[in-house]
Formats: C-alpha cells, sequence, structure tokens
C-alpha cells in the first residue's frame, strides 16, 4: 500500500489534499509530486478619478471569477508506474461530462464512438466516473442514475447527468476516470 497526497500552495488558491491507498497488479509504486502548481494570478485595475481634480490612479484588486478545480486521475498509470492526473478549472453550473468533454479529459474510453454512447441521454452508463472528493458541489444522483447505479458503488456518477454547482460555486473535486478499469484503489 502506498499513498497519495495533492496539495497545492498558492497565493490564491485553495489546497486541495486527498490521500489514497493503491493496490497495483504489477506492485509498482504510487508516486506524484509533492506539490502539484494550480496557480491563479490576481487582476489589478487601476482607474483614475478626474472628477475630484486628477488624483493619483488607484490599485483596485479585483475579485477572481468563482470556479471549480478538478483533478482528473486516469484509471491507468504510467509507464513508470505514476498515475496520470490532470488539472483543469472550470465554471460551475454546468453538466460534468460538458466540462471533462471541453477540456479534451477522456470520458468514455473504447465506447468514445457516436454508436457505442448515448451522447449524454442517461440511457447507456457509459459515462460513469468515481468522485473520489467535492460530492458535496454536485447533484444529487438523478432517477436514470438511481436505476442504472443501483449495484455500484455511491461515490459512482453519470457525468451527463451530474451537475456541477452553480455559477459562484468554488471547490475542489477529484474525479477518477473508467472507475471499473482503474488499476488502483481509494481510501474510503
Amino acid at each position: 500500500m502506498g499513498l497519495l497526497q495533492f496539495n497545492s500552495h498558492s497565493i490564491s488558491s485553495i489546497p486541495i489534499t486527498s490521500s489514497f491507498n493503491y493496490s497495483s497488479k504489477s506492485l509498482r509504486p504510487l508516486h506524484l509530486p509533492s506539490q502539484v502548481n494550480l496557480e491563479r494570478r490576481r487582476l489589478f485595475a487601476i482607474s483614475t478619478n478626474t472628477s475630484s481634480g486628477g488624483s493619483e490612479s488607484t490599485d483596485v484588486a479585483s475579485e477572481e471569477p468563482p470556479s471549480i478545480d478538478f483533478a482528473f486521475v486516469n484509471s491507468k498509470l504510467l509507464p513508470d508506474g505514476t498515475p496520470d492526473v490532470q488539472y483543469r478549472s472550470a465554471c460551475g453550473g454546468q453538466k460534468l461530462r460538458d466540462i471533462m468533454l471541453d477540456n479534451n479529459i477522456d470520458l468514455y474510453g473504447p465506447y468514445d464512438g457516436p454508436l457505442l454512447n448515448c451522447s449524454g441521454g442517461g440511457t447507456c452508463g457509459t459515462c460513469i466516473v468515481e468522485v473520489v472528493e467535492g460530492k458535496e458541489i454536485l447533484s444529487l444522483r438523478t432517477d436514470r442514475e438511481k436505476e442504472l447505479l443501483k449495484k455500484k458503488p455511491k461515490t459512482w456518477r453519470l457525468a451527463c447527468q451530474t451537475m456541477v454547482g452553480n455559477e459562484d460555486s468554488r471547490g475542489q473535486i477529484i474525479i477518477q476516470q473508467l472507475p471499473e478499469w482503474k488499476v488502483h484503489e481509494w481510501e474510503k
């Protein structure tokens, strides 16, 4: 067993901290760099006030737009035994499927053809993901999810049926892609 820890250190971002145990079929050690940089930059607006006799310009730190940080963990390990993790940010109020497809994250695996999945209708079950962390930001399971995933773990979701927060949501979510084929196990 080993331990993977996600840490993000930046002035304006919130740390992502999650651990999981793994068991690999090849028993290779699972390592990830100790720090993952999800750096965001602050925007500064400079304005001049001409109504009060031409005063000096003022620095005003504008608020960052709300966004949700994602860590997408691939189901297979890289050749060196480390997990393939991709980091993305997106606005809330969207379906998880759309966020993954818009950010070129593998969602369907071998079912990526137009005749092999329902294209977001919630009837085929090929867009299953596992929510490792951040389930409180996601919508509750829909009736379609309850029916298709009734014999699956409660952490599994259909990406096409899962809404990610709302437009002003912030937070972090760790998503395991294609959980039925993963080579490591998450600590519960």
